[in-house]
């Protein structure tokens, strides 16, 4: 078998290489430079604020993904990364200062102005890179003369980015295609943008009229791109292959490389190696500081129940965890009835009688949700995550809803994004339910820890009290 490891290699690999390092010999030189200018001493402490401001911005700017292909993406979103990655690492620095207070390790005054001038130093190379790279890209020299060849939903999608990146010099030629026109099979509402079939594509790259060209044809016209192929070994052109992956509904897709083989994920959870580790303490951390702040309030509650209705104070119910797995839920009781007959679960109803007076209101402000922080701590739940179900709500709905299942590809939450986005309460219509899960794989994909923090800051604000909860 061939090694595909030395057959396909990641793009402009050596440029982000140089772009890290420069980046890296900016924030040294600066502090060096500072404690020249100020005429102070080099203490030994400078070289470990160093060291540890390096490995974070390069570890931040990894996570961030700062140093993607040049011509992917916009340069406002590039400083945007390389302005945040930087205020993290100050944010870090203060927080240590707060806390442990060294005394003597280092001139405060050369640090502000350290933090101040290395983000404007970053982005001044990094526009004036930019602006060059732009600048030699849109000459008729070095510009590229860019053909799709399928005039499919991808192809559409592709051309929208080519047309939306001025600065990756670009220059888009139009569609090629050997089907006829027919609103089932092309997608292209402009019949001009179609410039011929692929014997015409052949002969203008023979002729160096097209420098690039992408293949957007669907997985199942192996044969018709293989054809391609081989009259196109017969040209100077640059040939990609893009992967219609976009028809598969995507959760969190990634690349992975198995011993030089590359793979794509379909569905995957965002928590994995140091990302599972840092949602792990982010969740500890955050339940234990909320369990001393709620300790009284949770006291009260508990003798709230014990004296208006007969009955425990916590309730325990069996629902879904990560992976599918029955875990037990504990909530304040809020219903003189807490048990299911034959097996079913009956969803509170706004009327519904079996809730106590003093259920209603920790049902309406979601107090009842407070020992869930005991289930973050055990392990079994997140702060921030879908709303775990009932386990036969869970099998009607898996059944109803495509795709529903994957909303336990991460662990269950306190709240999530569905929830700040109102859908809370009864989902007595199926599109409740939908709207609900939509908004639990779009967390999925999305997720990050500042996202939880925001859904926190949001619950807390506004996520208490919902109209739908009863």
């Amino acid at each position: 078998m061939k090694d595909l490891s030395r057959m396909v290699r990641p793009q402009d690999a050596k440029i982000n290489a140089l772009s890290r390092l420069i980046d890296a010999g900016i924030i040294c030189s600066t502090l060096v430079a500072l404690v020249s200018i100020l005429q102070l001493e080099w203490l030994p402490s400078y070289n470990w604020l160093l060291l540890i401001a390096i490995l974070l911005f390069s570890f931040f700017t990894e996570c961030s993904r700062t140093y993607k292909a040049w011509r992917d993406i916009s340069i406002s979103a590039e400083l945007i990364a390389v302005t945040s990655n930087w205020g993290i690492i100050v944010a870090i620095f203060v927080a240590i200062e707060f806390i442990f207070h060294p005394v003597d390790l280092y001139n405060r005054e050369m640090v502000l102005y350290w933090f101040v001038l290395t983000p404007i130093e970053l982005i001044s190379w990094h526009s004036i890179m930019r602006m060059l790279l732009r600048a030699f890209r849109s000459t008729v020299v070095s510009a590229k003369k860019v053909a799709i060849y399928g005039a499919t939903e991808l192809g559409v999608g592709l051309e929208k980015r080519i047309q939306s990146m001025p600065w990756a010099g670009y220059h888009f030629i139009g569609y090629f295609d050997d089907r006829r026109t027919n609103g089932n099979r092309r997608f292209i509402s402009d019949p001009t943008l179609i410039k011929g079939s692929s014997q015409d594509l052949i002969e203008q790259a023979r002729k160096g009229e097209i420098n690039t060209i992408f293949i957007t044809l669907p997985l199942a016209a192996e044969a018709r791109i293989k054809s391609l192929l081989n009259q196109l070994s017969d040209t100077t052109v640059s040939a990609y292959m893009m992967l219609d992956l976009f028809s598969f509904d995507l959760l969190n897709a990634s690349w992975l490389d198995i011993q030089g083989m590359p793979a794509v994920s379909i569905f995957e959870s965002p928590h994995r190696g140091l990302d599972s580790i840092s949602k792990r303490i982010f969740d500890v951390v955050c339940s234990i500081l909320i369990l001393i702040l709620i300790a009284v309030p949770m006291l009260m509650i508990a003798t709230g129940i014990k004296l208006t209705s007969k009955g425990p104070v916590i309730f325990r119910q069996q629902r879904y965890g990560i992976g599918g797995e029955p875990i037990s839920v504990w909530k304040f009781r809020t219903m003189i009835c807490t048990g299911s007959e034959n097996g079913e679960v009956i969803q509170a109803s706004k009327t519904d009688q079996r809730i106590t007076p003093f259920g209603r209101f920790l049902r309406r402000t979601s107090l009842d949700e407070l020992p869930q922080f005991f289930n973050v701590i055990a392990g079994t739940m997140s702060i921030v995550g879908p709303r775990p179900h009932a386990v036969t709500h869970n099998e009607f709905y898996r059944t109803a809803i495509h795709g529903y299942m994957l909303r336990h590809k991460v662990k269950p939450g306190i709240t999530g994004l569905a929830q700040v986005k109102g859908y809370r309460g009864q989902t007595e219509e199926l599109e409740k339910m939908e709207g609900r899960i939509k908004y639990d794989l779009e967390y999925i994909r999305n997720w990050s820890l500042w996202l939880d923090l925001k859904l926190i800051v949001v619950t807390v604000f506004v996520g208490f009290t919902n109209k739908n909860a009863y």
